[in-house]
Order: C-alpha cells, then sequence, then structure tokens
C-alpha cells in the first residue's frame, strides 16, 4: 500500500504552465497589434511585422525573467503577492517599453513620411530630431511701383517672389524618448494582467495540494483504521488457540499439542507476512483458513468438519487479509464447540452480478439456533470487526449479512470483483 508521496511542501505552478502563459500573453499581443497596423493601413507590412515579431519575443525573455523574482513570492500571504506584482511590474514595463522605442524607432520617420505624402505634404526631421511638415506657398504677384515712388525713374515692371516652401515643425523628442511614457503605462497594465493570471495559477496549484494533501491524510487515516482492526483479529485467536493448546497438554495429548504448535508458528508466519492493510488473492486467503482449521481441528478431531468451495476462475480476486478469520473462528466457537456431534464449516465463494459472494456457514445446532449469535455471546465482536474493516476498505460497495439458516448459520460478504488492487479514493 506504499506510495510515493507527492511534494505537499512547497506548491509550485510547473514551468511549462508558466511558459505556456507567456507565450500565449505575447501571441495575443503580436496578433492583436497586427490586426491594429492592417485596420490603420500603415503601409511597411514586411518591415512591421518582424519588428512587431522581435518585441514579442523580448517580452517573453523578460516577462520569463519577472517570473524568475516573482516566484519567490509564491508562498507568502496573498496580499504581500499583489504589492510584489506592482512594484516589480513598473521596471520591467520601463525596459519593454524603451526595447519598443530602439526596435521601431528607425521605422517612424519613414511612416510619417509615408503618411505626409498621402495627405500631400513632405514630412522630414532636422537634426535636432524635431519633425518637419513642408507646406507648400503658392506664387503670388509682386505689386507695381511708380518712378515717382522709386525715385530713379526707371521703368516699373511686373516681378515675382520666388516660391520658397513654408516648413512647419512640430517638437518632438528623439525618437527613442516619443511616447515613452504611454508605451510604458500599457506595458505596466499588460504585465499586472499576466501577474494576476499567474497568481491565479498559484492559488489553484495551492488548492490542489490542499487536496492531494488531505487525501493523503485520509488515505493515513483510514490505514491506521485497517491496521487496527486488522490486529484485533490476532489476539483474540492466540487467546483461543494457547486454551486449546493448554487442554492438549493438561490431557497429556504432547503430540497432538507439538503438532500444534508448529500450526501455530506456521499460522502466524503467513499471516504476519505481509502488510496488514493490503488485499490477498482468495486462494491464499483460503489457505490461511484452511491451515486454522487444521489447528482447530486438532483440538476437536471428531466434532470439526471443514469443506472449501472455490471455483478456479475465482482463485486470484482480491480480499483483504484474514477477512474471513473472525467468521470462522467463531463458528468454531460458537457451533464446534459446544456441540456434541459431527459439525461441518463451508466457506464457498461465487460471483454474483459481477460482485463476489464468499460464505461462511455451518449446521451446527444448539441454543442459538432459534436467531441471530449475540453480542454478549462473542460473536458480535467478530462479526463488527469484518464489518468495520469492510466499510473502511470499501465504503458502502460491500455489504455483509448474517443469520440463521434451516440447518445452521450464515454469513455473506459481498465485495466488488477484482483480480488487482483497488486504488483508494
Amino acid at each position: 500500500m506504499q506510495e510515493p508521496a507527492p511534494d505537499l511542501a512547497r506548491p509550485r505552478v510547473p514551468v511549462s504552465t508558466v511558459l505556456a502563459s507567456i507565450v500565449g500573453l505575447w501571441a495575443c499581443y503580436f496578433v492583436l497589434t497586427t490586426i491594429r497596423a492592417q485596420i490603420l493601413d500603415l503601409g511597411f507590412e514586411f518591415e512591421l511585422l518582424w519588428r512587431r515579431l522581435l518585441v514579442a519575443l523580448i517580452g517573453v525573455v523578460v516577462t520569463f525573467a519577472m517570473w524568475l523574482i516573482l516566484r519567490l513570492f509564491d508562498l507568502k500571504p496573498i496580499w504581500v503577492k499583489v504589492a510584489a506584482a506592482l512594484v516589480i511590474s513598473a521596471p520591467v514595463s520601463i525596459v519593454l517599453a524603451q526595447a519598443n522605442r530602439i526596435v521601431f524607432a528607425d521605422l517612424e520617420t519613414q511612416i510619417a513620411k509615408s503618411f505626409g505624402e498621402k495627405q500631400g505634404f513632405k514630412v522630414r526631421r532636422d537634426e535636432s530630431g524635431n519633425l518637419l511638415v513642408d507646406i507648400p506657398v503658392p506664387r503670388s504677384p509682386e505689386p507695381q511701383m511708380s518712378a515717382s515712388s522709386t525715385g530713379n525713374g526707371a521703368d516699373g515692371g511686373s516681378a515675382t517672389l520666388e516660391e520658397l516652401p513654408q516648413a512647419i515643425t512640430i517638437n518632438t523628442p528623439s525618437p527613442q524618448d516619443t511616447g515613452l511614457p504611454e508605451i510604458a503605462l500599457g506595458r505596466y497594465f499588460l504585465m499586472l494582467a499576466w501577474c494576476a493570471l499567474y497568481l491565479a495559477l498559484v492559488a489553484g496549484e495551492q488548492a490542489r495540494t490542499a487536496e492531494r494533501r488531505e487525501g493523503t491524510f485520509r488515505r493515513a487515516a483510514k490505514a491506521a483504521e485497517l491496521r487496527s482492526l486488522r490486529y484485533q483479529v490476532n489476539p483474540h485467536f492466540l487467546f483461543n488457540t494457547l486454551n486449546s493448546l493448554s487442554a492438549l497438554v493438561l490431557t497429556g495429548r504432547n503430540q497432538e499439542a507439538e503438532r500444534m504448535i508448529q500450526m501455530i508458528s506456521t499460522f502466524y508466519r503467513s499471516s504476519l507476512a505481509d502488510d496488514p492493510t493490503s488485499d490477498v488473492s482468495l486462494s491464499d486467503e483460503f489457505s490461511l483458513q484452511r491451515l486454522y482449521l487444521d489447528i482447530e481441528g486438532v483440538r476437536f478431531p471428531d466434532r470439526l468438519v471443514a469443506v472449501y468451495e472455490l471455483p478456479p476462475e475465482l482463485e486470484g480476486a482480491k480480499v483483504p487479509g484474514m477477512i474471513l478469520q473472525p467468521l470462522v473462528e467463531n463458528s468454531v466457537k460458537h457451533a464446534v464447540a459446544p456441540s456434541a456431534g459431527k459439525v461441518t464449516i463451508t466457506i464457498s465463494a461465487r460471483e454474483e452480478y459481477g460482485r463476489l459472494v464468499i460464505a461462511v456457514s455451518d449446521d451446527g445446532k444448539g441454543k442459538r439456533a432459534a436467531g441471530p449469535r449475540q453480542a454478549s455471546d462473542g460473536y458480535g465482536i467478530g462479526l463488527q470487526n469484518v464489518r468495520e474493516r469492510l466499510e473502511a476498505r470499501f465504503g458502502e460497495h460491500a455489504s455483509i449479512v448474517s443469520g440463521t439458516t434451516g440447518s445452521g448459520y450464515a454469513t455473506h460478504i459481498r465485495i466488488p470483483l477484482q483480480t488487482h488492487r483497488i486504488t483508494d479514493a
């Protein structure tokens, strides 16, 4: 029943899950910004595409580095984790914004020029990084001047000013600084969104760890209960067999006493060899009860008859170890011991609608033939032991029914028919 214990001390989100969430985040960024660029019709599709992909890859690396720091707070209280996410996301967003500006810096002017050409303007940058929009000024005639007004007596003539473009300067910072606060703010909220997702993953992993821990404790408690019930069987049997052995010695039946001692030794070696909470094959359980009845046969050589009915196809069926011991023991105590004639104890097994049915019956007569054997007679203790073991092992999937029959007394156990170890729920 030993199972490898999971790591219940430090619940962690798997690295694969973290990477999947990070890649998913930046994949969404890549898709959405690509759709936005198509809607705005900025042009330069290929140049924007590979730069956008580069920004997404940088985002994956930077976010993963942020996770390496954030994971240090996994076991802290929730308010500490939230505060850590708020603080750590700030410098990360600045790094991401700066990387975005550097990647797209050389393309900003080209996009501005392309947009200006569509509008009929010429866009350029000066040496200071200012954005200039050249607006052409229409040609206009120069007013005529008279000789008197000019004072030179020269013939007046028409003259025009040369056509000069008028430049409108849009004072902007350098491409590396343009819009950096706005971009950083957007990246900050993007990182906070991923942090919220990661904290939800951590909470889910902690909940699953708590469930596994509860399941481990429940299985440990069930195993302890099964061991307790199993160990209640052996001392009771030992008490009875020692009384039988004492009776043989007192009556001078030394050879039978020696044979009984050997069988007792074999019985205990077999019964204690396995884990008391483990299942055994039905054939092994029948063999153990055969050995027990052989021991009791030394005490009641003329009164005890044992019959075993085990179909070959059920020999490999799994049952709790020594589950039949209290039932067989009580048949000996309440049917064979008080009887003056022969009593047959039958142990049988059969399959019934996909379930395993095991019966322990006897044809003993006497004072308890009119009704069920009572706890005051000692029988109810063994029956209750079996019932509790079955309930602890199978829950509501097992049942046990006892009562008188036309020829004696019988107990029927019904459990799931399994040929392998059943996993505890």
